[in-house]
């Protein structure tokens, strides 16, 4: 049996800890190839580039048996470039992440490794986003292994045409995680503030910060769930219709 080829990529940079810890667990499963980012883009969402051109070359990090690409794009750009340029068949899988940071409730909307799976579901391929509730360089990704082999050779072998989101708890020696659950979306929003300052050149600037308000109570809503140390997969679709309001807006079209 042939192994699966795993198409792989993230927001936080081809050098994050994150996507090389994803690297390692999936050359484990099948033959890997990364297209990935030469540096961060968290944040970047859905974002295709069309000023510029995109450059993307063969690159050795480490000793392992993938395969990859370092690419100047955005995490959609490198799916994109991936599957048209690179690839000489389509993946069985692509997989993003793992990110550094939740990528639960709302923040979906603006994750680029969220974003990346997306895109490769727009072309039928299975996909995954991970990410750990951690968002430090020194992050301690090895409880994800676990998880992460679980869900990639469950899809692969049930071949679903979907896409997850699935966020993973930080690890804590003494609050260990419960197992996994599907999860719905939480209904929440980020309370933006805007911090001023004075820039190096004496120029006024702003530096977006802000914080989390969960509106969910709901007990399958993923920011709950986190909460419980439970880990988090959400299927998701890239159609945005809001069907339930459908009856109400055909009332304004008549």
């Amino acid at each position: 049996m042939n192994s699966p080829l795993i198409l792989v990529t993230n927001d936080d940079g081809i050098y994050a800890p994150g996507l090389r810890h994803l690297i390692e667990i999936l050359n484990n499963i099948g033959k890997v190839i990364v297209v990935a980012p030469d540096k961060s883009q968290s944040a970047q969402s859905h974002a295709i580039t069309l000023d510029k051109p995109i450059r993307c070359e063969k690159i050795i990090i480490d000793k392992g048996k993938q395969l990859e690409f370092i690419c100047s794009g955005t995490p959609v750009d490198c799916i994109k470039l991936a599957l048209s340029k690179i690839l000489d068949k389509k993946p069985d899988i692509c997989i993003s992440g793992i990110n550094h940071g939740s990528n639960a409730s709302v923040n979906v909307i603006y994750s680029g490794t969220v974003a990346a799976a997306i895109e490769a579901s727009l072309h039928n391929i299975p996909s995954m986003g991970f990410s750990l509730l951690d968002h430090s360089v020194d992050a301690d990704f090895s409880h994800t292994n676990e998880f992460i082999t679980k869900l990639t050779e469950r899809l692969l072998k049930t071949k679903l045409n979907c896409c997850l989101n699935v966020n993973i708890p930080k690890i804590n020696k003494n609050k260990p995680i419960k197992g996994m659950k599907v999860a719905h979306q939480s209904s929440g929003v980020w309370i933006e503030e805007f911090e001023e300052r004075i820039d190096l050149e004496g120029d006024r600037a702003f530096w977006l910060t802000g914080k989390f308000v969960n509106k969910d109570i709901s007990e399958n809503s993923d920011h709950n769930l986190l909460e419980k140390n439970f880990v988090t997969v959400v299927p998701i679709n890239h159609d945005l219709t809001f069907g339930e309001q459908i009856d109400n807006i055909k009332a304004l079209t008549r």
